[in-house]
Formats: structure tokens, sequence, C-alpha cells
């Protein structure tokens, strides 16, 4: 029996010693894998920071690109009929749209739908106008009544998209 209390006299302390060391080691590496994270994550927002905010500018730019005051002076042509203009307005849009797609990989889902919202509105008030045109008149007649369903509007879709965009910049950096 005096064997026992002696070994339990050495393994006690020793078991406690070790139960220490073993907390002391599981606190260190936890802290280093704490460490590493902090940097890790660090290092991610070095990355990815400066492409989410390229995604903001492309996009910021994109909606510039389709308002119909932007679009109509750049694609207009003299010789188009309102039917070839409207085709080449569309055209345009989705073109622009296709070429900014991955972008919404780097943005939330709301300002991604603020963004296709705005697209989207812009595509109904110029299908609205070429309604309203008649086919064989010349572009600057549909220009004219884009213009016009735009300015009965009371917010202009590309502003309210842009106005989001601007905010959410704002509130992540």
């Amino acid at each position: 029996m005096q064997e026992f209390v002696d070994l339990l006299k050495i393994l006690l302390p020793a078991g406690v010693v070790l139960y220490g060391m073993y907390l002391t080691v599981k606190a260190f590496l936890n802290k280093e894998f704490e460490k590493k994270l902090v940097d890790i994550k660090i290092k991610n927002t070095e990355t990815v920071l400066p492409i989410r905010l390229q995604a903001y500018e492309r996009m910021a730019l994109f909606l510039e690109r389709i308002s119909p005051a932007n679009l109509v002076v750049r694609v207009n042509d003299a010789s188009f009929s309102s039917v070839a203009f409207h085709q080449q307005l569309l055209h345009e849009i989705r073109e622009e749209f296709s070429h900014n797609l991955s972008q919404q990989v780097y943005m939330s889902d709301q300002a991604w739908d603020n963004v296709k919202k705005a697209m989207d509105d812009i595509i109904s008030i110029i299908n609205m106008a070429a309604d309203k045109t008649n086919p064989q008149s010349r572009s600057i007649e549909l220009a004219k009544n884009i213009f016009d369903l735009l300015s009965t509007r009371s917010e202009d879709p590309v502003n309210n998209a842009l106005r989001f965009l601007k905010i959410e910049i704002r509130q992540a950096f």
C-alpha cells in the first residue's frame, strides 16, 4: 500500500504539471493560430479591397454610360431610323452589362440589384419611347421621346442606383 501512495505522490504532481503544460501549450497555439488568422485577413483585405473598390467604380461607370443622356448622345447617328436606333441602344446596354457582369461577385446583393433595376428601368423607358415613335421616323424622334418619358418620371433610375453605390462605398470604406 505504501508503494501505491508513493506512486501517487509522484504521479499526481507530475499529472498536474503535465496538465498545466498542456493548457499552456494549447493557449500558445491558439494565440498563434489567431495571429495567423489575423495576418491572413489583413492580406486578404489588402488584395480584395482594391478589387471591390474597382468593381464599384466600374458599375458607376456602367450606370453613367447607360444613362439616357450619355447613351443617346454617344450612340446617335443621324442616318439611323428610329427602329435601328432603338436596336442599337438596347445592344449597347446589353454589351455594357455583359462586359461588367463579373463585378457582381465583389458587390453586395442589394447593390447589384439596384444596378440591375436601373438597367431594366432604362430599357423599359427606351422600349416605351420606341412604342410611341413612328418606325419610319428618324432617330432624333426616338431620342426626343426617351427624354420626354424620362422627364415625366419622379426619380432617375441611374441616379438612384449611383446614390446607393456611393452610400455603400462610404460605409465599407
